[in-house]
């Protein structure tokens, strides 16, 4: 039967729209699965694509912010103790970034005096230790000098294809000026008017999001001091650890390997690992393969120490990350970033998944909060018809 105009019948109309759904139905559900996740990682690979393209235009200013947020939460602590004291907060706030120059000013002449004429030495003992290691590599592997050179040759032609462009290396220098400027300047507003900021941020925030912001940013801000201070403390003990071994050992350059280890410790795992592989080659060049041997083992029983008793103490257990998590941060760091990426890729990804854990929790809270409040009123509206029933 055909309708008025020409027209498809209601019956037809209704089979040919539920063609589609009846199609997709027909198919086994390992196959709807992996559609439906497929398109999921589309559309999560799009969204990260699109946000690394973003940060890579705006790489300065995001190193910035990160190098802001890590200082600020470092330095918190001595802004609120100049607050206690009853000075305004924009004084306690110049004073904390003024005390922060002062330490980074000192402490960076203090090395400059004490290693400047021991920095070229440690150039000269890298490359003896190479040597080293090259006549080892040579003596102990089935590798012949021609071939280890060609290698070596082949590196150092790929590295010098590399022209410096001085327009470019300018533009460097710019950049990395205008962020350290940018960020202190960002680090004293931050400082000073940080809490009002947020709370202006929250009350933005309606209904049950407010509540989760704020234990979110709470859990963020806490997880952010926790790293930066705890990384700090570490790195200052993995170094002296490192250099009193050194002294001990007789090996020389003590002094900038402790200072390479402690720069190291910012980083996690590849950072601590370069830093022991240069005091061993150094070791190696200075005293030979015994002595290198030695500095390895105290190398590797300071940082054993410290990761099985000294991080867990200082470190909290909610800013602690996996192992496999920590070298991709790392790796997605330097790529973007370079050093600077490095540096601040695991204190991003560590409050990132903390921030993440709060919100499911406090979601997983509210659900249970919803599901037993229909519970209890049914239950209750239960008793009230039993009690009715029973007045009847």
């Amino acid at each position: 039967m055909v309708a008025r105009g020409g027209g498809r019948t209601p019956e037809e109309s209704t089979r040919r729209g539920a063609g589609p759904r009846q199609t997709w139905a027909a198919l086994p559900w390992l196959v709807r699965t992996a559609v439906v996740w497929s398109a999921c990682l589309v559309v999560i690979a799009a969204g990260l694509y699109l946000l690394a393209r973003i940060t890579l235009l705006v790489t300065p200013l995001a190193i910035a912010l990160a190098a802001t947020f890590f200082l600020a939460a470092l330095l918190d602590p001595v802004q609120l103790a100049l607050r206690r004291l009853r000075l305004p907060a924009a004084l306690a706030a110049l004073l904390t970034v003024l005390l922060l120059l002062g330490v980074l000013f000192g402490v960076g002449l203090l090395v400059w005096n004490m290693t400047a004429s021991q920095f070229s030495e440690l150039g000269d003992e890298l490359r003896e230790g190479l040597e080293r290691s090259r006549d080892f590599v040579t003596s102990t592997l089935p590798v012949t000098d021609e071939q280890l050179d060609g290698l070596v040759g082949q590196l150092r032609q790929a590295l010098s294809q590399q022209e410096v462009d001085p327009v470019a290396s300018a533009q460097t220098v710019a950049e990395v000026f205008g962020s350290v400027l940018l960020a202190l300047v960002l680090l004293f507003f931050l400082l000073k008017d940080g809490r009002s900021m947020w709370h202006w941020t929250l009350r933005r925030a309606g209904g049950p999001n407010r509540e989760i912001a704020a234990k979110a940013g709470r859990v963020g801000w806490r997880t952010l001091g926790s790293y930066s201070r705890g990384t700090m403390l570490i790195a200052a003990i993995d170094a002296i650890g490192i250099g009193l071994a050194l002294v001990l050992l007789g090996v020389p350059l003590a002094f900038p390997l402790a200072l390479i280890t402690f720069f190291g410790g910012f980083v996690p795992i590849i950072g601590a690992t370069v830093a022991g592989a240069v005091a061993v080659l150094v070791a190696l060049a200075a005293n030979g393969p015994t002595t290198a041997l030695l500095t390895l083992a105290a190398v590797i029983a300071v940082q054993q120490i410290e990761g099985n008793l000294l991080e867990p103490l200082v470190m909290k257990r909610q800013v602690r990350l996996h192992p496999v998590v920590i070298l991709l941060a790392v790796t997605a760091g330097t790529l973007i970033a370079g050093i600077a990426g490095a540096f601040v890729a695991v204190p991003i990804a560590a409050v990132v998944w903390r921030v993440i854990d709060s919100v499911q929790q406090q979601r997983q809270v509210a659900a249970s909060r919803r599901r037993w409040t229909r519970i209890i009123r049914g239950r209750t509206a239960q008793a009230r018809a039993r009690r009715t029933v029973r007045k009847v």
